[in-house]
Parts: structure tokens; sequence; C-alpha cells
């Protein structure tokens, strides 16, 4: 692997209590670097990395990004798998916009040379909020003069776990359409952390836009009920619901949301359920308007229909929190 610097490195770390940032900073402790994490409240108990240091701060606060803040102790680096929590407009200005440029101001004026960055493969279509705001700090990334990654991966597992309890209790797996309406090629945390922790040595991966995905085929929506109920030994059951049907709850909710906020918030959710209900996780295409499985990178060995196996057999599942959606 090429090389432009002899690791170990020093890394400031942001979004390290998410699924992705604590693969991500295994990652980097695995490849040799050392490893700071910028975390706003103390980890619970057991899940702190033995080989990290913490600092404390919000990222969001640009008083946390002052000369004689948190990059005073001096980085080669920063790595941020930082994200709005919901994708709601506010949060998602706020978080993946804002406290991004507040870091990147931040990292140049304190001599780091180096940032990659964790953004989503959703962006070549900016439809929505939160779509926007990352490709607003991307390019204000790329326009900043300093050695950039950004990784643009595409469905992570825990956003395809949501329906095993569904189809475990004797439900029918939901599906939009008719269930071949999109496809991706879903990447592990671990996969997709030994990815980022990568960027910081592989000259190949640097000042580039990287779409990434898991090994394997594209999967459908289809593909993945059918192989849950193969695993689980049931009969397949679907239950196929109108993408019109979403448009009709958005309708609603926009007018409400005139009026009432808590309205207002869930028609964005309603349009990001949609969104991920009708466009492939997959390289677009825009010359011939299409999305391209072969066109997007694989990396790594973890599969999700591997993960369903595990799932099934009794392993913890992850929890989605904000992305939940069944």
């Amino acid at each position: 692997m090429p090389s432009m610097h002899t690791p170990p490195l020093r890394v400031l770390l942001l979004g390290a209590t998410g699924t992705i940032g604590s693969a991500t900073e295994r990652a980097l402790v695995r490849q040799g670097h050392s490893v700071v994490c910028l975390l706003r409240h103390p980890p619970a108990r057991g899940n702190a990395q033995a080989a990290t240091t913490h600092l404390y701060g919000d990222p969001c606060d640009p008083d946390t990004w002052r000369p004689d803040a948190c990059l005073s102790q001096g980085f080669d680096a920063i790595v941020s798998c930082m994200a709005s929590r919901t994708g709601s407009p506010q949060d998602a200005w706020q978080v993946d916009y804002q406290a991004h440029l507040y870091a990147l101001a931040g990292a140049k004026a304190a001599g780091v040379t180096q940032f990659v960055l964790l953004s989503a493969i959703c962006v070549q279509k900016p439809l929505l909020a939160f779509q926007q705001a990352k490709l607003a700090f991307e390019t204000a990334l790329i326009d900043s003069g300093m050695d950039y990654s950004i990784v643009r991966p595409t469905a992570f597992f825990k956003s395809l776990s949501g329906q095993l309890d569904r189809v475990k209790r004797g439900k029918p797996f939901l599906v939009f359409g008719d269930g071949e309406l999109t496809a991706c090629k879903p990447i592990s945390d671990d996969d997709l952390g030994d990815f980022l922790a990568g960027c910081l040595t592989d000259t190949n991966r640097r000042n580039r836009v990287l779409p990434i995905g898991g090994p394997g085929p594209a999967i459908t929506p289809l593909a993945q009920g059918k192989q849950l109920f193969q695993l689980l030994g049931q009969p397949p059951r679907f239950k196929h619901v109108p993408v019109r049907l979403l448009d009709v709850i958005i309708r609603i909710l926009t007018w409400t949301g005139k009026v009432i906020p808590a309205a207002a918030r869930k028609a964005e959710l309603a349009k990001i359920g949609r969104y991920y209900a009708t466009e492939s996780m997959l390289v677009w295409d825009a010359v011939a308007q299409r999305y391209d499985a072969d066109a997007t990178p694989s990396h790594g060995d973890q599969t999700l229909f591997g993960a369903y196996a595990d799932w099934a057999n009794g392993a913890p599942a992850p929890a989605r929190g904000d992305h939940a959606v069944f």
C-alpha cells in the first residue's frame, strides 16, 4: 500500500460513539495510529477502547475549535464519522455542515494536514436537507486546500436490519412497489471502518471522492426478504406498499406542519423514507441516468446475508435508534 506518512499518525476522531465511529476507532488502533476521540460526554463503561484517549467538547460549539482548545495537542489528521442523528434540516445544517466547518477551520489554523470525511452516497442526488448539508461541506473541504478523502458508503447493515423482528413474529416483510425498485451493496461497520482508516496512508485515496460498498452483487429489498425467510425456515410472505401512499402521507404532514411543528418534522422524515424507497444506494451514472452496480466499488469480506444468518441464530442485531423506520 503506497504511503505518504509513516504511521503512527496522531488522529483526532469525531463521531466515535456511533457504530461506524466505534468501528473506525478500532481500525485506526489496529493500523497503528495514535487516536484521540472528541466526545461530548464520557463513554458508557465498557465501551471505551483502552488504546485511545478522550477529549471532551461540543463540536457544534466554535469555542471547541479555538487554537487553545482540543486541537492544541497537535494532530496530523482528522477523521470524521460525525453525522446528524435525525436528518432534520436544523440538525443537518448544524452538524453535517456547520460543526464540520468549525472543525475544518480549526484544523487548518492548527496545522492539521489531512481530513477524512464519512459522507453518504445519496448526496449524488441531493433532494433532502441532510444531503444538501453534507454536500455543502464536501465542497468546502475540497476547496480548502487540505488533503482530503471523502468516503461515500452505500447502505449499512444497521439500516437493513429493521424487519428481522417482524419476520420472526410471523409478520410479512414490507417492500415498496414490487420490491425491486432499488438495490444496494451494503457494507459492514468493520469493513467501512477499515476503509476509512486506510485513507490516511493509501495515496490512491488522497484528494478523491470515494464511493464504496461491501462485497458481492447488489441486493434488492425483495432478495433481502427472501433470504430472511429462508434463514428462519419460514415461507416467504411480503406486503407490497405503494409508493403513492408515502406521497399522500407527505402531503398531509406537510400541510399539517404549517400549524403543528411536530408534523413538519414528521413530514421531513417521511420524505427521507420515500427517498430510500425509490433511490438505489449505488453509483449514479449521470450520462446514462441510471444507477450502476458494476461501477460501485466493493471493500471487505463481510456480507449482509452473513449478518442475517448471525442475527437469525441469536446474535444481537444493531440498535437503530433514530434511524428506525419499521
